[in-house]
Protein backbone atom coordinates (compact mmCIF):
# COMPACT_ATOMS: atom_id res chain seq x y z
CA UNK A 1 0.00 0.00 0.00
CA UNK A 2 1.30 3.44 -0.96
CA UNK A 3 0.73 6.36 1.40
CA UNK A 4 1.40 10.07 1.09
CA UNK A 5 2.02 11.67 4.49
CA UNK A 6 1.64 15.47 4.43
CA UNK A 7 2.87 16.59 7.86
CA UNK A 8 5.17 19.49 8.81
CA UNK A 9 6.19 18.28 12.29
CA UNK A 10 9.57 16.56 11.65
CA UNK A 11 9.41 14.33 14.73
CA UNK A 12 5.85 13.15 14.07
CA UNK A 13 6.54 12.71 10.36
CA UNK A 14 9.58 10.52 11.07
CA UNK A 15 7.71 8.47 13.68
CA UNK A 16 4.72 7.84 11.43
CA UNK A 17 6.86 6.99 8.42
CA UNK A 18 9.02 4.55 10.38
CA UNK A 19 6.04 2.89 12.11
CA UNK A 20 3.91 2.50 8.99
CA UNK A 21 6.80 1.21 6.90
CA UNK A 22 7.48 -1.42 9.55
CA UNK A 23 3.86 -2.49 9.07
CA UNK A 24 4.36 -3.11 5.36
CA UNK A 25 3.39 0.24 3.82
CA UNK A 26 5.37 2.51 1.51
CA UNK A 27 5.31 6.06 2.80
CA UNK A 28 6.20 9.17 0.79
CA UNK A 29 6.38 12.38 2.81
CA UNK A 30 5.83 16.07 2.22
CA UNK A 31 6.03 18.87 4.79
CA UNK A 32 4.99 21.86 2.66
CA UNK A 33 1.39 22.52 1.65
CA UNK A 34 2.49 24.38 -1.46
CA UNK A 35 4.22 21.27 -2.83
CA UNK A 36 1.75 18.70 -1.50
CA UNK A 37 -0.60 18.77 -4.48
CA UNK A 38 2.29 18.37 -6.92
CA UNK A 39 3.56 15.32 -5.00
CA UNK A 40 0.03 13.92 -4.87
CA UNK A 41 -0.44 14.27 -8.63
CA UNK A 42 3.02 12.98 -9.52
CA UNK A 43 2.49 9.57 -7.88
CA UNK A 44 -1.10 8.98 -6.82
CA UNK A 45 -1.12 7.03 -3.51
CA UNK A 46 -3.69 4.63 -2.08
CA UNK A 47 -4.35 6.85 0.96
CA UNK A 48 -3.32 10.39 1.91
CA UNK A 49 -2.64 11.36 5.53
CA UNK A 50 -3.12 15.13 5.71
CA UNK A 51 -2.29 17.59 8.46
CA UNK A 52 -4.27 20.83 8.33
CA UNK A 53 -1.72 23.28 9.77
CA UNK A 54 0.87 23.38 7.01
CA UNK A 55 3.33 26.05 5.88
CA UNK A 56 2.84 27.53 2.43
CA UNK A 57 -0.74 26.37 1.98
CA UNK A 58 -3.35 25.29 4.53
CA UNK A 59 -4.29 21.60 4.47
CA UNK A 60 -7.94 22.38 3.72
CA UNK A 61 -6.86 24.34 0.63
CA UNK A 62 -4.70 21.42 -0.48
CA UNK A 63 -7.68 19.08 -0.10
CA UNK A 64 -10.08 21.47 -1.83
CA UNK A 65 -7.79 21.86 -4.85
CA UNK A 66 -7.10 18.13 -5.04
CA UNK A 67 -10.82 17.36 -5.23
CA UNK A 68 -11.32 20.14 -7.78
CA UNK A 69 -8.64 18.53 -9.96
CA UNK A 70 -10.41 15.17 -9.84
CA UNK A 71 -8.10 13.41 -7.36
CA UNK A 72 -10.32 10.89 -5.57
CA UNK A 73 -7.67 9.36 -3.29
CA UNK A 74 -9.08 8.64 0.20
CA UNK A 75 -7.90 11.21 2.75
CA UNK A 76 -7.53 10.87 6.51
CA UNK A 77 -7.13 14.25 8.20
CA UNK A 78 -4.68 14.21 11.12
CA UNK A 79 -4.84 17.41 13.12
CA UNK A 80 -4.78 19.05 16.51
CA UNK A 81 -7.91 20.96 15.47
CA UNK A 82 -10.30 18.66 17.26
CA UNK A 83 -13.55 20.62 17.49
CA UNK A 84 -16.74 19.35 15.89
CA UNK A 85 -16.81 22.42 13.63
CA UNK A 86 -13.33 21.68 12.31
CA UNK A 87 -14.26 18.07 11.63
CA UNK A 88 -17.39 19.08 9.73
CA UNK A 89 -15.41 21.56 7.60
CA UNK A 90 -12.79 18.91 6.81
CA UNK A 91 -15.38 16.30 5.85
CA UNK A 92 -17.37 18.77 3.76
CA UNK A 93 -14.20 19.76 1.93
CA UNK A 94 -13.63 16.16 0.85
CA UNK A 95 -11.94 14.28 3.68
CA UNK A 96 -12.98 10.63 4.14
CA UNK A 97 -11.97 10.26 7.79
CA UNK A 98 -10.77 12.44 10.65
CA UNK A 99 -8.38 11.50 13.46
CA UNK A 100 -7.56 14.19 16.06
CA UNK A 101 -4.10 14.33 17.61
CA UNK A 102 -2.84 12.67 19.70
CA UNK A 103 -3.97 9.33 18.28
CA UNK A 104 -3.17 5.66 18.73
CA UNK A 105 -0.95 4.20 15.98
CA UNK A 106 -2.86 0.92 15.93
CA UNK A 107 -6.10 2.84 15.36
CA UNK A 108 -4.48 4.85 12.58
CA UNK A 109 -3.32 1.66 10.84
CA UNK A 110 -6.79 0.13 11.15
CA UNK A 111 -8.42 3.23 9.68
CA UNK A 112 -5.94 3.32 6.79
CA UNK A 113 -6.59 -0.31 5.87
CA UNK A 114 -10.36 0.01 6.25
CA UNK A 115 -10.46 3.13 4.08
CA UNK A 116 -8.29 1.54 1.38
CA UNK A 117 -10.55 -1.54 1.35
CA UNK A 118 -13.71 0.54 1.00
CA UNK A 119 -12.17 2.59 -1.79
CA UNK A 120 -11.05 -0.52 -3.68
CA UNK A 121 -14.41 -2.27 -3.25
CA UNK A 122 -16.25 0.79 -4.52
CA UNK A 123 -14.10 0.79 -7.62
CA UNK A 124 -13.30 4.41 -6.98
CA UNK A 125 -9.94 4.47 -8.72
CA UNK A 126 -9.99 7.34 -11.21
CA UNK A 127 -10.19 6.45 -14.89
CA UNK A 128 -7.26 7.49 -17.05
CA UNK A 129 -8.20 10.78 -18.75
CA UNK A 130 -7.84 10.44 -22.55
CA UNK A 131 -8.19 12.89 -25.41
CA UNK A 132 -7.12 12.72 -29.07
CA UNK A 133 -4.38 10.16 -28.38
CA UNK A 134 -3.26 11.77 -25.11
CA UNK A 135 -3.66 9.73 -21.95
CA UNK A 136 -2.79 10.51 -18.34
CA UNK A 137 -1.87 7.57 -16.09
CA UNK A 138 -3.78 8.13 -12.80
CA UNK A 139 -1.19 6.20 -10.78
CA UNK A 140 2.06 7.71 -12.00
CA UNK A 141 0.77 11.01 -13.38
CA UNK A 142 2.75 10.42 -16.59
CA UNK A 143 1.21 11.60 -19.86
CA UNK A 144 1.35 9.42 -22.99
CA UNK A 145 0.66 10.14 -26.64
CA UNK A 146 -0.35 7.05 -28.58
CA UNK A 147 1.32 4.83 -26.02
CA UNK A 148 4.63 6.71 -25.81
CA UNK A 149 5.53 8.71 -22.73
CA UNK A 150 5.88 12.44 -23.29
CA UNK A 151 8.90 14.18 -21.80
CA UNK A 152 7.39 17.17 -20.04
CA UNK A 153 8.82 19.50 -17.37
CA UNK A 154 6.82 19.38 -14.10
CA UNK A 155 4.84 22.59 -14.66
CA UNK A 156 3.90 21.77 -18.24
CA UNK A 157 2.89 18.26 -17.12
CA UNK A 158 0.74 19.67 -14.30
CA UNK A 159 -0.99 22.06 -16.69
CA UNK A 160 -1.66 19.30 -19.23
CA UNK A 161 -3.04 16.94 -16.56
CA UNK A 162 -5.45 19.66 -15.42
CA UNK A 163 -6.61 20.33 -18.99
CA UNK A 164 -7.07 16.61 -19.66
CA UNK A 165 -9.63 16.44 -16.87
CA UNK A 166 -12.00 18.51 -19.06
CA UNK A 167 -10.82 18.46 -22.68
CA UNK A 168 -12.78 20.71 -24.97
CA UNK A 169 -13.88 22.87 -22.02
CA UNK A 170 -12.27 26.17 -21.09
CA UNK A 171 -10.53 26.29 -17.73
CA UNK A 172 -9.97 29.71 -16.16
CA UNK A 173 -6.45 31.07 -16.15
CA UNK A 174 -6.70 31.79 -12.42
CA UNK A 175 -7.69 28.22 -11.60
CA UNK A 176 -4.87 26.79 -13.70
CA UNK A 177 -2.42 29.21 -12.13
CA UNK A 178 -3.33 27.94 -8.65
CA UNK A 179 -2.82 24.37 -9.85
CA UNK A 180 0.55 24.99 -11.49
CA UNK A 181 1.88 27.49 -8.89
CA UNK A 182 0.16 26.45 -5.63
CA UNK A 183 0.89 28.67 -2.64
CA UNK A 184 3.37 30.89 -4.48
CA UNK A 185 2.07 34.46 -4.05
CA UNK A 186 5.35 35.91 -5.28
CA UNK A 187 4.67 34.52 -8.78
CA UNK A 188 2.66 36.75 -11.12
CA UNK A 189 -0.49 35.46 -12.84
CA UNK A 190 1.17 36.04 -16.23
CA UNK A 191 3.56 33.17 -15.46
CA UNK A 192 0.84 30.72 -16.50
CA UNK A 193 1.03 32.19 -20.00
CA UNK A 194 4.69 31.22 -20.22
CA UNK A 195 3.90 27.65 -19.15
CA UNK A 196 1.04 27.51 -21.66
CA UNK A 197 3.33 28.76 -24.44
CA UNK A 198 5.89 26.06 -23.66
CA UNK A 199 3.23 23.36 -23.46
CA UNK A 200 1.77 24.50 -26.79
CA UNK A 201 5.16 23.89 -28.44
CA UNK A 202 5.40 20.44 -26.81
CA UNK A 203 1.94 19.52 -28.11
CA UNK A 204 2.62 20.66 -31.68
CA UNK A 205 3.80 17.21 -32.92
CA UNK A 206 0.60 15.60 -31.58
CA UNK A 207 -1.75 17.88 -33.50
CA UNK A 208 -3.63 18.71 -30.29
CA UNK A 209 -4.03 22.45 -29.90
CA UNK A 210 -3.86 24.44 -26.68
CA UNK A 211 -6.30 27.26 -27.43
CA UNK A 212 -6.45 30.58 -25.58
CA UNK A 213 -9.94 32.03 -25.17
CA UNK A 214 -9.76 35.66 -24.14
CA UNK A 215 -11.59 36.21 -20.88
CA UNK A 216 -12.27 32.48 -20.43
CA UNK A 217 -8.94 30.69 -20.18
CA UNK A 218 -7.46 27.69 -21.99
CA UNK A 219 -8.80 24.51 -23.55
CA UNK A 220 -7.53 21.50 -25.47
CA UNK A 221 -8.79 21.13 -29.03
CA UNK A 222 -8.55 17.93 -31.08
CA UNK A 223 -6.84 17.96 -34.48
CA UNK A 224 -9.10 18.95 -37.36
Amino acid sequence: MKLLLIEDDPALQATLQRTLERRGMRVATCSDGARALERWQAAVPDVVLLDLSLPGLDGLKVLERARAEGLTTPVIVLTARGTIGDRIIGLNTGADDYLPKPFDLDELEARIRALARRHAQAGAAPAAPEFAGLRCDPDSGAVYFRGEAMELPPREATLLRALLQRPGHALAKERLFETVFPGQPEVQLEAIEVVAYRLRKRLAPTGVQLVTLRGLGYLLKAPA
